[in-house]
């Protein structure tokens, strides 16, 4: 069993920092500062009335994602302590996945997961990119600006993930819809829950009378022979987690590539790869800012705090990124991994080069297909949703020489 120092010190009669409020969306570096102020994990405040432990220390949170020991994702002795109406139950609720399970059963989803993603190869994820982006553009090109976030990040991930899980483009928008509110965690997040779980249902549904070449039907037939509510529950958790997160990923880098003109021009050139905007954005603006969530199996010391179980310890990769690049010392190679985004140990993200490829994919396509883009606002000037578990632009408008995918020097 691993040991760490004496606690210290007991936050329970602090005040928190507030991660609920509208200014943690406008700067959330602002809070990781009083935070980190505290330590290496600080008292923070999920929505009202719900507190966590936020770590925002590079070696205390890595012995949060590696010690099984000391602490769990299961969430069901804290959902006893939380009203059934707290807008961050819908993030935060137990269901049999592979977010919330530990030991064989982690393994066991996990491995079913893994093994059905594999079965997506990199040509094919690349040719349903493609082919949303040309989509895409034969919708906005022609206008001569767009709003990169709610005309090409987010519905560019719905027909790509409904694509995967075998959905027809028109079903993007619902999928937009309730995930978007939940994600906020704010007063419509149980609805947005309630209409994503619905989505969920009649899609399982669906595929368990009528399976297809999609991952939904890969699970169903999977040998670990899961339970229809087993994958209706996967397919929950990779849906959601797959959208959403890559939707903020894609559009955050596009603004952090925007915003800088000498930047841009070295990307589209060809001169510096994608690659480097998108390791940027996991240090400073990773989409998934605060859902590390673990709990502590007992009471325990840890880093100099006492934690108290079925109180949540959040891993904050936004924290993270952000104070590991600021206590670099010397160079950085821009592909250093030191943000933790993905994770580490037993939950790390088991589909990283998959996002990579469709988030990479989708910016070069668009920038060849739409060269000049043109960002209508200064980067300081645009705004950002509200919640405290992501890290998610409101909007990012644009403006280019109008063009069609079809017209002569257009990629195919």
């Amino acid at each position: 069993m691993t040991t760490y120092p004496p606690g210290r010190h007991d936050f329970t009669r602090s005040a928190p920092v507030r991660l609920w409020e509208d200014g943690f969306a406008s700067d959330p570096h602002r809070y990781y500062a009083a935070l980190r102020a505290q330590g290496p994990i600080g008292w923070a405040e999920l929505a009202p009335g719900v507190p966590a432990y936020l770590v925002t220390d590079r070696r205390a949170a890595l012995d949060v994602l590696h010690d099984q020991e000391t602490f769990s994702h299961d969430p069901r002795a804290w959902e006893s302590t939380v009203p059934a109406d707290s807008p961050v139950l819908g993030m935060m609720r137990w269901r049999p996945n592979a977010l919330f399970a530990d030991g064989a059963a982690h393994v066991r989803y996990r491995t079913t997961l893994i093994d059905v993603f594999d079965l997506v190869e990199p040509h094919d994820l690349r040719a349903r990119v493609h082919r949303a982006v040309r989509l895409l553009v034969g919708r906005i090109g022609p206008r001569g600006g767009a709003d990169l976030v709610g005309d090409f990040s987010r519905p560019l991930m719905a027909l790509v993930f409904n694509d995967l899980f075998g959905l027809p483009d028109s079903h993007g928008d619902r999928l937009n819809e309730g995930l978007g509110k939940m994600m906020e965690g704010g007063a419509q997040a149980a609805e947005g829950e309630a209409q994503y779980a619905q989505y969920v249902l009649e899609l399982i549904a669906a595929k368990a009378e009528r399976p297809g070449d999609d991952l939904p039907s890969r699970l169903l037939d999977h040998p670990a022979g899961l339970t229809l509510e087993e994958v209706t529950w996967q397919v929950f958790l990779t849906l959601g987690a797959g959208y959403e997160p890559t939707a903020n990923l894609l559009s955050n880098t596009l603004s952090r590539i925007l915003g800088n003109p000498a930047y841009y021009s070295t990307l589209t050139s060809g001169a510096r790869p994608v690659m480097d905007a998108v390791v940027e954005v996991l240090h400073h603006e990773t989409p998934l800012a605060n859902y590390g969530i673990y709990y502590a199996r007992r009471p325990v010391a840890f880093h100099g705090v006492w934690l108290r179980d079925a109180v949540p310890v959040v891993v904050s990769y936004g924290a993270l990124g952000h104070f590991a690049e600021r206590e670099a010392t010397g160079g950085r190679h821009p592909n250093d991994a030191s943000h933790l985004s993905w994770g580490a140990g037993p939950h790390t993200c088991p589909v990283k080069q998959h996002t990579l490829l469709l988030v990479t994919e989708a910016i070069e396509r668009l920038t060849q297909w739409l060269p000049d883009l043109d960002p209508v606002l200064p980067r300081e000037r645009l705004s950002w949703r509200p919640g405290p578990f992501h890290r998610s632009l409101t909007a990012l408008p644009v403006r280019f020489s109008p063009r069609s995918p079809d017209q002569p020097g257009v990629p195919s």
